[in-house]
């Protein structure tokens, strides 16, 4: 796109209501952020966050593939995100999915003013290439008033960005608050429950049958599966979604930016060269202690939920004793908040003194605390 264009958007979208700062609504679409992993195999049977944060892979296949954090990326990204197929799936059950999703708070998209007299546009862009020629599809969906639309896009082996506009929905407002309100969904793979209607390149009220849809015979689905071969790849990088008639160029944040924008939903305390200590507390018996961590980041809700892993090398340690934690458990109390964990530890591996203050170490590695507030 020339200089020219991107001005010309640009002045477009600002009278359609968008343009400026802070337009992209999609959270680490740069894929520059990874806390959780930068590469993850087998994937396949179980839905979750996986390699980049707040991009959920939604799947229910007997195919299996990789996801990893790749430098492979257009001019002016660094990262990119990559499914690698490792298991084809040659028989494919009807409500078989592989669904790349962002879940949005509704309190983020009031500005498309959407389900009123004023609704906006939305305007998607992004990069995407693959191993072959492949069609898939784009789809943005309203949780709060079940109503979604849906464009399929076409990739190749080169890296090609792809501009989709939706017409603004008069119908439905979104709620404004920090619950899921809105999803955004990359579909790459469809059993035959998604292809029985038509595909909707408008906002309609949800249907199985047509978030694919099939190409007029009734059976043939719109888009190609990305688990026909092991030989199948996908990348895409440089999301955005924003309000106006047509998209801009990404919008580039610092790293520390997008990386709090992540952490409001996912943080995760690790271990560093050294041993590493969290929080303070005490111990509230001899057997037990209570911890309080403030978070880094806001987080979305007043309740993350906590994981902890490597507790075979997590610690309670009070003054001149320290305690494994491995042979008890450690869980969320329900009096923290948005801005502080309160953790309550039971069955040490030793007698510590009651009253005395205390302390979380990460002895190695593989020892962590992580905090999940995903949508």
């Amino acid at each position: 796109m020339s200089k020219a264009s991107e001005l010309a958007n640009l002045i477009g979208n600002i009278n359609a209501g968008g343009g400026g700062v802070n337009r992209n609504v999609i959270i680490n679409g740069a894929m520059n952020v990874a806390q959780r992993s930068t590469s993850e195999a087998d994937i396949g049977a179980t839905s979750g966050y996986y390699v980049c944060d707040r991009w959920k892979i939604n799947t229910s296949t007997g195919g299996r593939f990789t996801v990893s954090q790749d430098s492979s990326a257009p001019s002016g990204f660094a990262n990119s995100l990559k499914f690698d197929c490792t298991t084809a799936d040659t028989s494919i059950a009807s409500d078989e999915q592989i669904i790349l999703q962002q879940r949005i708070e509704g309190q983020n998209l009031q500005a498309f003013a959407k389900g009123t007299s004023d609704a906006k546009p939305f305007a998607v862009s992004f990069y995407v290439k693959g191993n072959d020629s492949a069609t898939y599809i784009c789809e943005i969906r309203d949780r709060d008033n079940s109503r979604d639309a849906g464009k399929t896009f076409n990739v190749t082996t080169d890296w090609t960005r792809v501009e989709l506009t939706f017409d603004a929905d008069t119908t439905g407002a979104l709620d404004d608050d920090n619950a899921r309100s809105f999803d955004f969904n990359i579909i790459l793979h469809a059993g035959g429950d998604f292809i029985t209607g038509t595909l909707s390149n408008t906002f309609a009220a949800n249907a199985t049958g047509n978030r694919v849809g099939n190409t007029g015979d009734g059976s043939t689905s719109n888009i190609s599966s990305f688990v026909d071969s092991i030989d199948r790849t996908f990348f895409i990088t440089g999301v955005q979604l924003e309000v106006g008639q047509n998209p801009t160029s990404f919008e580039v944040e610092p790293f520390e930016r997008t990386l709090a924008k992540c952490q409001r939903y996912f943080e995760i305390r690790e271990r560093d060269s050294a041993n590493t200590s969290f929080g303070n507390g005490f111990a509230t018996t001899t057997t037990s202690g209570r911890i309080l961590l403030p978070y880094l980041v806001q987080k979305r809700s007043d309740e993350p939920t906590l994981t902890a892993t490597g507790t075979a090398n997590l610690r309670f340690s009070t003054t001149g004793t320290s305690r494994n934690i491995s042979s008890g458990s450690i869980a969320m109390d329900g009096g923290g908040n948005k801005n502080n964990a309160v953790m309550n530890l039971s069955g040490l591996s030793g007698s510590v003194t009651d009253g005395t203050g205390a302390t979380i170490i990460l002895v190695t590695g593989d020892s962590s605390l992580q905090f999940n507030d995903e949508l």
